[in-house]
C-alpha cells in the first residue's frame, strides 16, 4: 500500500523532484523547519548566502543537513557537511567526495538532476523516494533543496535535508 498525500490521494514514488514554495508543501517537521528557516534568512532576497546560516538556529536539524559545494564549468557537487543521522545511513563517508565519482549519483541519477535543476532555477525542489535502508520501519525519504548564494546570483552552495517518513 502506498502511502498517502495530504489531500489523500495516493503518493506516487517517481523521484520527480517538485518546485516548494511554503513549508506547507513539505510532509516531514525537519523540511518544514528548514525551509522556513531558509525563508526567514534570505530576508526578501532571491537566496540567502552560506555566512546567513548560523548552526546554533537549526541545531535540531542539523543531523539530517547536508551542504554540497556547487562547481560550474562542468557542474559538479562535493559534500562539504554531512549530518549525524544522515552519515549513520551511508555506506561511507561522502565528506569530500564530488558527485561525479560516486556512481549511483553522477549524471543522470535523480538526485544529480534535482541539484541541477536547482542550480538553474535557483529555487527550492523537494522530492520523495522509497526509502532503502537498513531500518524497516521507514518507508519513504522525502528530501529538499535550498539554493545559497555568495553573491545573490549565482548558486555556489545547497543547503540539503532530509528525512524518513514511515
Amino acid at each position: 500500500m502506498q502511502p498517502s498525500r495530504r489531500d489523500g490521494r495516493p503518493k506516487e514514488h517517481t523521484g520527480v523532484a517538485t518546485a516548494v514554495a511554503n513549508a506547507e508543501q513539505l510532509r516531514h517537521p525537519t523540511n518544514q523547519a528548514a525551509f522556513a528557516y531558509w525563508d526567514r534568512i534570505r530576508a526578501g532576497r532571491l537566496m540567502p548566502s552560506r555566512a546567513d546560516l548560523d548552526p546554533a538556529d537549526i541545531r535540531l536539524i542539523l543531523p539530517c543537513v547536508f551542504l554540497l559545494d556547487v562547481a560550474h564549468d562542468p557542474l559538479d557537487f562535493r559534500y562539504r557537511l554531512i549530518g549525524t543521522k544522515m552519515a549513520s545511513h551511508l555506506n561511507r563517508d561522502l565528506t569530500g567526495c564530488w558527485m561525479s565519482e560516486i556512481a549511483h549519483q553522477r549524471p543522470p541519477s535523480r538526485i544529480w538532476s534535482a541539484c541541477a535543476k536547482v542550480v538553474e532555477t535557483r529555487k527550492p525542489l523537494s522530492s520523495d523516494t522509497p526509502y532503502v535502508g537498513k531500518l524497516h520501519e521507514y518507508r519513504e525519504t522525502e528530501d529538499l533543496i535550498l539554493p545559497l548564494s555568495a553573491d545573490g546570483a549565482t548558486v555556489n552552495m545547497l543547503f540539503v535535508t532530509a528525512d524518513f517518513l514511515p
